[in-house]
């Protein structure tokens, strides 16, 4: 997205017409087959998915001019990769034959260790995490011998100089950059069925339809996704991280069966106050003005919601729990790799000297804090403790989770 160049290309007739008609489904999806000159998307309910996110943005997300031109060039971006993934899947049905072998998966509620942890494991040369450029710009399909010089590295990096810009304190709350280890929520982000939109813009009507919809096909788009990542540039097990797995755990599982799932625990009222925090930032980069005591409101509900549904999942089968990890996030704070070591016995995996040294060097790196102090607290949304503590008291005493350090 770039919305300045956006901005300059548009004269005033356009932006007049950007603002009465832009949320038109049928338009984007009409530009994007001329774009493309392709017509498969490859999926029946695209219609209706982006019908929904559009609406939402049009009624709710409270767009600025800016705004509307970064999401509809993203939309624009997302239909047009869609088209020629497909295309190219065609042509090269092999990338569908690729095997993905127990997969890890790290979940738990967001500002709880997931980025940390992933990055930690992504410096193991025989784990393959997706990274944000080749997420973003898929195609063609990333290659070992250039896939450290390939040059939408830079093309990545200069398009998230733009969210710099536009919220200047993200990086404070979570690390950006082109070649470091992307969510999951950026691949599902093709079928217009993801948490991502939801992140960036308030659009509640949407993320409640997306809540009560069966999530198995955005898995399987995500699953050939990967196949596509590792078809020219493999290795030996994906390790992939979302906290949003935690609505759709099912889904994931009857997807991949044979994965193991890390969920890290953190204080439920550090993470809301954390997550609101966040999500303000994000929003007020695009829209007219967060509404805090909503976004405190929405987190709180949200993430009650997903761990319940988690807890279940989790207690469906006690064969299925044993595929369960869980890690505490005052551990990985205090004793990264501690957690690690365990994580690897437990999963029989061989952690070289050699690994452990890049993991510490990769601590060393990027200390807590590394861009700036991170500041928030839960009256800043409208919120008390004592509300979220009883929420989340189930979840406190089932994995042992007490309040943050202060």
């Amino acid at each position: 997205m770039n919305p300045e160049t956006g901005l300059r290309s548009l004269g005033t007739d356009a932006m007049s017409r950007l603002r009465l008609s832009s949320f038109d489904p049928d338009r984007l999806l009409r530009r994007a087959r001329r774009n493309t000159g392709l017509n498969d998307f490859g999926d029946d309910a695209l219609h209706e998915s982006i019908s929904r996110l559009f609406e939402s943005y049009r009624l709710e997300s409270r767009l600025t001019l800016i705004g509307r031109i970064a999401v509809l060039r993203d939309a624009q971006r997302l239909l047009e990769t869609r088209l020629r993934l497909n295309a190219f899947w065609r042509e090269h049905p092999d990338v569908g034959a690729q095997v993905i072998r127990r997969p890890i998966f790290i979940t738990g509620l967001p500002r709880s260790g997931t980025t940390l942890l992933h990055g930690l494991l992504a410096q193991d040369p025989a784990h393959r995490v997706p990274l944000t450029w080749e997420v973003m710009f898929p195609l063609p399909a990333p290659r070992v011998r250039d896939y450290a010089t390939d040059p939408r590295i830079r093309k990545t990096d200069r398009m998230l100089a733009w969210l710099d810009r536009l919220a200047p304190g993200f990086r404070v709350i979570h690390p950006v950059g082109a070649t470091l280890p992307q969510e999951c929520i950026a691949i599902t982000s093709y079928t217009f069925q993801s948490p991502q939109f939801h992140t960036t813009c308030a659009t509640p009507s949407y993320q409640a339809w997306l809540s009560g919809r069966e999530r198995c096909p955005e898995y399987a788009f995500h699953r050939h996704f990967l196949q596509h990542l590792q078809w020219r540039r493999p290795g030996d097990r994906w390790v992939l991280k979302a906290p949003s797995h935690l609505h759709t755990l099912d889904a994931l599982l009857a997807t991949y069966p044979d994965a193991t799932i890390v969920q890290t625990h953190r204080d439920p009222a550090a993470v809301i106050a954390s997550v609101s925090s966040l999500t303000e930032v994000l929003q007020g980069a695009f829209s007219l003005g967060a509404d805090r005591a909503a976004i405190g409101r929405e987190a709180l509900d949200r993430w009650s919601v997903a761990l319940e549904r988690a807890t279940r999942s989790r207690m469906t089968d006690p064969r299925r729990e044993r595929r369960f990890v869980d890690v505490r996030y005052r551990d990985l704070q205090s004793e990264p790799l501690r957690v690690v070591r365990e994580l690897y016995s437990r999963l029989d995996m061989d952690l070289t000297g050699s690994v452990e040294r890049r993991m510490r060097h990769f601590l060393r790196d990027n200390p807590k804090d590394k861009v700036g102090r991170h500041r928030y607290t839960l009256g800043d949304f409208g919120l008390d403790a004592g509300e979220v503590n009883e929420r989340f008291s189930g979840y406190r005493e089932r994995y042992d989770v007490g309040p943050d350090a202060a």
